[in-house]
């Protein structure tokens, strides 16, 4: 292993000296590509184990979907679940994941992202995160097992990266910002160990970064309009997205060239009712309504199934209604709609008085009885009976992409022959297989945090040993 990294140093210098050119050579013990949240977990872990660390991130600043996500993650945690009367179990949570995403996902994988999640937990308190002691059931989450970093509501996001990168930089990982990786280096094209990777900065200089072991953590492709129209053309260009505008499959296309295999691409979860000004995170507290006045879906239930009732919808659009007590959760921004009936509340809606007078009513009663006969929806919190009322218009946009490169329990990514490639690890929405054809709400931040902890380990032992 020396003998062929002092080789490899050497050819690279070699080149660039013969040349002419003007490139930095830099090199480590492991390279991390992404600075999101899978990509600190795992620069942490690895610096923990005492090898040294770089983090290539494009953007100007670190986080990626992380930094701008709910900020909800998912976890079994009898700590707050039973003072709340919520039973709750590792099993449970395995099987609501598994058949959320119709059996897709690969189990073994999926046992891991939930038996893990506690003890990520608990390794985010020892990093300083403080949680809020209450759990709930973020939308699309299916059961009340989320929690939240405190004082931390809606629309305010950070919580995890700031914790994430004041970890990372009081380890001495060097994070190299505005800096686009741009090829991993292999030994041949589709054989070897992938030893590094290219690089290129915001002047457009050329960076080589030689590792001896490689984390892939570049996030998904939800930002990226050709390559998730490609998979699946209903998200074209009119379609948006909650991603931030770097989410644009760069660490998948570089795996894929040199010969790694993918999974579930066409798999691609939209939250169908973005951009409404009331906040539809607790989904019990929220109607959505279509332009006949009647409630459309299971506000509580899958995010796929919720994406294709607002798509069924006149214009694609549906109305997120609530009254005062979502403000318990985060106020409701510019373009609310707001009235002190819900007579009024319609008349501004452009919808059917009675209609949805009687839609409401139903809904209250419902409310009280604890059960839902029209959707089966168990998120029942307060019935809408409190004024002011408020409602905001919304539409579905694509908000995580489950495929990416395929990963075993190592987070080793896997080629087209099913083999192992040398060196190569990754985590994070980079990969595929774990969701399936639905992601749970609050299961990415699970999922990011245990498996970047994974591979940052891993790919330290490999660097440096035990």
């Amino acid at each position: 292993m020396k003998r062929l990294w002092s080789l490899v140093l050497l050819l690279c210098l070699a080149l660039a000296a013969s040349a002419g050119a003007k490139e930095v050579v830099l090199t480590t013990d492991v390279l991390v590509i992404g600075g999101g949240g899978a990509g600190l977990c795992a620069a942490i872990e690895a610096a923990d184990r005492g090898a040294e660390v770089i983090v290539l991130e494009k953007m100007p600043f670190l986080g990626g979907n992380t930094l701008i996500s709910g900020q909800a993650m998912n976890v079994v945690n009898p700590k707050t679940q039973v003072p709340a009367g919520i039973e709750d179990s590792i099993e449970l949570h395995f099987a609501q994941t598994l058949a959320a995403g119709d059996y897709r996902g690969n189990p073994e994988l999926v046992r891991i992202m939930i038996e893990g999640a506690p003890a990520a937990y608990e390794w985010y308190e020892r990093l300083g995160m403080i949680w809020e002691d209450t759990v709930f059931q973020i939308y699309g989450a299916l059961y009340p097992r989320t929690h939240w970093p405190a004082n931390i509501p809606p629309g305010r996001q950070g919580a995890f990266i700031r914790v994430l990168e004041k970890a990372a930089r009081e380890r001495n990982v060097q994070i190299l910002l505005n800096t686009r990786a741009t090829k991993l280096l292999r030994e041949s094209p589709f054989a070897g160990r992938v030893y590094g990777a290219r690089a290129v900065d915001k002047e457009g200089n050329d960076l080589v970064v030689l590792a001896k072991a490689v984390v892939l953590a570049s996030g998904g492709f939800g930002a990226n309009v050709e390559m998730r129209s490609k998979y699946d053309p209903r998200f074209g260009p009119d379609v948006g997205t909650t991603n931030h505008v770097g989410a644009t499959g760069d660490g998948i296309l570089m795996a894929q060239d040199i010969g790694a295999d993918l999974v579930g691409m066409d798999y691609i979860q939209c939250i169908g009712v973005y951009g409404s000004p009331v906040s539809v995170i607790r989904p019990g507290l929220v109607l959505y309504i279509n332009n006949k006045g009647e409630r459309i879906v299971d506000e509580g239930g899958r995010r796929d199934a919720i994406t294709d009732a607002v798509l069924a919808q006149e214009g694609q659009m549906a109305w997120v209604v609530a009254d005062q007590h979502v403000l318990e959760v985060g106020e409701p921004g510019s373009g609310v709609l707001v009235a002190d009936t819900l007579e009024e509340l319609a008349e501004k809606m452009g919808v059917p008085a009675q209609a949805f007078v009687d839609t409401v009513t139903k809904y209250n009663s419902y409310v009280e009885q604890g059960f839902d006969p029209d959707f089966g929806k168990r998120a029942l919190e307060a019935k809408l009976d409190s004024p002011p009322f408020y409602a905001g218009a919304a539409r579905p946009a694509v908000h995580h992409t489950m495929g990416g490169v395929v990963i075993n329990s190592k987070t080793q990514v896997i080629d087209r022959q099913g083999e192992v490639i040398p060196g190569l690890y990754a985590a994070g929405e980079v990969t595929g297989g774990i969701h399936g054809t639905n992601r749970v709400g609050g299961n990415a931040l699970a999922d990011m945090s245990v498996f970047g902890r994974i591979a940052g380990t891993n790919a330290a032992i490999e660097a440096i040993g035990e």
